[in-house]
């Protein structure tokens, strides 16, 4: 019996078609990646990452940054410390050249100024900003003569515009007591004055324009006239005296008279010179009322009394009709200082006996005083009852 056979065995052919499947599909994907490569895309991608791979890493520029930075902070650190060792003195202190403007011409005249307007020429902006850095420097100066903490300088705030206006305002004090102690010349006091009423004038502008921070200005200002006033009726000693040539106590007050004159071209500083000027010319002429005739002082108090009526005529005279037509003006204000100056006629109308040219100046302010508001009162921009008491 013959063994049974097994079936054969057939090749599956999925063998085969898995093989070309297989082929088929690299030759697929090779012509997909090359057209991959040839989209403009790629291309841009890969020049970009070339051009990173050349350029700067941002690491390696903050880390150029904080180098700067650091040495700039230890530059400023040395400038500190020669500041307060004292070394750059006079060194740091920018040199002094004579006024060119003639910031003092007319001082005393009643012929009214140049009228403004003009425009600001590139030059009047460089003064400002030299001025400005020259007030810093003897901020700061003054601040370590004091032995303040170091750290006081750094709140130092370059951008505010009200620290600014205050601390020109010292420098204009500190000025004035520079020419009345003869530590200073006229020359550099013409020149330095001239640039800190305009620096004062500018910013005071700057800052009445975005109405912010008025009560703060009106103690900055009223601040100023009152230690200018101080100043300007100043006793004269015997070191005010002087015979080799130097300034007197009467140049220098007249100095004085003169910034105020300048400072009353802004309405808001203007107003505020009289009305001090008036309540004190009040109480001068109480003081005349007591005091001794042949005293030491009263030639000093006699000459004080005729500056500040001729510093009340000088500012009428020169601004009053600008005041009237500036949309700012305060009209209560012009009330209250009128007011006060028709006091103080009637307290030196008591002064009479003793000195009757007192009564003369101060009624030839008064009817100034009238023709110049007159025009304002008819339109009814000003209180007729004040303007009937100045005709009287």
């Amino acid at each position: 019996m013959a063994p049974a056979s097994r079936p054969p065995t057939a090749t599956p052919p999925a063998a085969s078609s898995s093989r070309i499947d297989t082929s088929s599909l690299k030759a697929a994907l090779a012509m997909a990646l090359m057209h991959y490569n040839r989209l403009p895309s790629r291309a841009a991608a890969s020049a970009s990452a070339s051009a990173a791979g050349t350029s700067t890493p941002p690491l390696i520029h903050w880390k150029r940054k904080a180098k700067e930075r650091k040495r700039e902070i230890l530059r400023f650190r040395e400038e500190l410390k020669l500041l307060q060792d004292g070394v750059r003195g006079e060194e740091t202190e920018p040199p002094v050249a004579s006024c060119r403007c003639h910031f003092f011409d007319g001082c005393g005249d009643l012929q009214p100024p140049l009228p403004p307007g003009g425009g600001e020429h590139w030059v009047d902006e460089v003064l400002r900003r030299r001025f400005l850095r020259l007030a810093r420097w003897k901020e700061k100066r003054r601040r370590l003569d004091r032995s303040l903490p170091v750290s006081s300088l750094m709140e130092f705030n370059r951008g505010d515009e009200i620290h600014q206006l205050s601390l020109s305002t010292d420098f204009l004090v500190e000025l004035s007591d520079g020419i009345f102690a003869k530590r200073d010349s006229m020359s550099s006091f013409a020149t330095f004055s001239h640039q800190a009423v305009d620096f004062i004038l500018a910013s005071l502008r700057n800052i009445l324009s975005t109405k912010r921070e008025r009560e703060l200005v009106e103690e900055i200002i009223d601040g100023l006239v009152a230690r200018l006033m101080k100043r300007m009726c100043a006793i004269s000693e015997n070191n005010c005296t002087s015979d080799s040539g130097s300034v007197d106590c009467s140049d220098a007050q007249f100095s004085v008279q003169h910034l105020f004159r300048k400072l009353g071209q802004e309405e808001f500083i203007g107003q505020r010179i009289i009305l001090v000027v008036s309540q004190k010319i009040s109480n001068l002429s109480e003081m005349l009322l007591l005091v001794d005739p042949f005293d030491d002082s009263f030639p000093d108090m006699h000459g004080n009394m005729f500056i500040m009526i001729q510093l009340i005529e000088f500012l009428i005279s020169d601004y009053i009709k600008n005041w009237l037509c500036c949309e700012q003006f305060d009209k209560n204000f012009f009330e209250e200082w009128a007011r006060s100056i028709l006091k103080a006629r009637k307290d030196l109308e008591v002064l009479e006996n003793i000195n009757g040219l007192y009564v003369v100046y101060i009624e030839r302010v008064v009817g100034r005083l009238a023709r110049e508001v007159a025009p304002a009162a008819h339109q009814g921009k000003l209180n007729l009852d004040v303007f009937s008491k100045l005709l009287c």
